[in-house]
């Protein structure tokens, strides 16, 4: 019977290329490990959000009792049960259409509106000035949504609102923002905008600060004035990131943004036709029928669904634009 390989025999027989790899890898890490370091409370945070929880996806397949065994892992096998319970139900396709068509009026305002922000921050000349209206609008990030959605009732409330007083100046008759669903969504997204234009007009203007200032320079010399510089030099070379960010934007189409919505709207019937979300349509079914099933089977089909679409997004981008995809 031959001798068992020991660790030095195993270290000889790897392949040269293998050792080489192993190699460049530790290097890697040891050259930049403080910069890996500063990773590592994102990386934990992915780890313990995202990817712990998915221990919990065998309860999209079973009747969950929490009492049956540890976790509740003796619990009965339902298959694709719960799955049916939500394609079966009246108010699927509102909420799915309702979810994609809020998400589609976030994406694309919210990218324009980031992408022209930063390109006026980046032709203000005066930096203090830059400065404190790049801290103006950064600001509102940090505002929870409970806090908007007081500030959200000074404004459209039917009685005491600034919006219907405005209107009464003007002789109008004052509109029931509350009682009105068809306002709803252009709401939503201009709080949204003011909320969250300004992360990603910081991501836009830092993309800007590291293009090649030579071809701004060559731009004037040839007479350009800054409105061509803007658009035969600035837009194109901000495709790269735009298509960048829509990729990524592409895998939460089927999550709505439940803490916004809640907040601003909360259990309104009335309004439930144009803000009703896949998010809110499976916590008013959890709270109502206790169903952990069902919410957690609508969680993975927006998991499956929006890595599809991330997948596809990044395979049409990648041939149009090979630079351009994320992989």
């Amino acid at each position: 019977m031959p001798a068992p390989l020991t660790l030095e025999r195993q270290t000889q027989s790897e392949p040269p290329a293998e050792r080489k790899k192993k190699d460049t890898f530790l290097r890697e890490i040891m050259k930049n490990r403080y910069l890996y370091l500063l990773t590592l409370p994102g990386i934990l945070f992915l780890i313990v959000f995202n990817y712990l929880p998915m221990a919990g996806l065998y309860m999209a397949f079973v009747d969950y009792n929490p009492m049956a065994g540890l976790y509740g892992l003796k619990s009965e096998f339902v298959g694709l049960m719960n799955f049916k319970f939500f394609f079966t139900s009246n108010d699927w396709i509102t909420v799915t259409i309702n979810t994609i068509y809020l998400n589609i009026l976030f994406i694309i305002t919210g990218l324009a509106v980031q992408m022209f922000m930063a390109i006026g921050l980046n032709e203000i000349g005066s930096k203090t000035v830059k400065k404190i209206a790049q801290s103006f609008m950064f600001l509102p990030n940090f505002i929870s949504w409970t806090v908007i959605s007081i500030f959200s009732i000074a404004l459209f409330s039917t009685d005491a609102g600034v919006i219907n007083h405005v209107l009464g100046l003007f002789g109008m008759e004052p509109v029931n923002y509350y009682q009105d669903a068809s306002w709803w969504p252009f709401i939503l997204v201009m709080l949204r905008l003011w909320k969250g234009v300004g992360f990603g007009t910081v991501i836009y203007l830092a993309t800007i600060s590291g293009l090649d200032q030579e071809m701004y320079e060559a731009a004037r010399i040839d007479g350009a004035n800054r409105f061509q510089s803007i658009t035969r030099i600035t837009l194109p070379m901000l495709k790269t990131t735009t298509l960048m960010l829509f990729i990524l934007s592409i895998g939460g189409i089927f999550y709505g943004d439940f803490g916004m919505i809640y907040a601003l709207v909360g259990d309104n019937p009335v309004l439930r036709p144009t803000t009703d979300v896949i998010d809110t349509y499976v916590y008013r079914a959890l709270r109502m029928n206790n169903d952990i099933g069902m919410s957690s089977a609508v969680g993975l089909f927006q998991a499956v669904v929006g890595f599809i679409l991330v997948l596809s997004a990044n395979g049409i981008t990648r041939k149009l634009s090979k630079d351009s995809a994320l992989f």
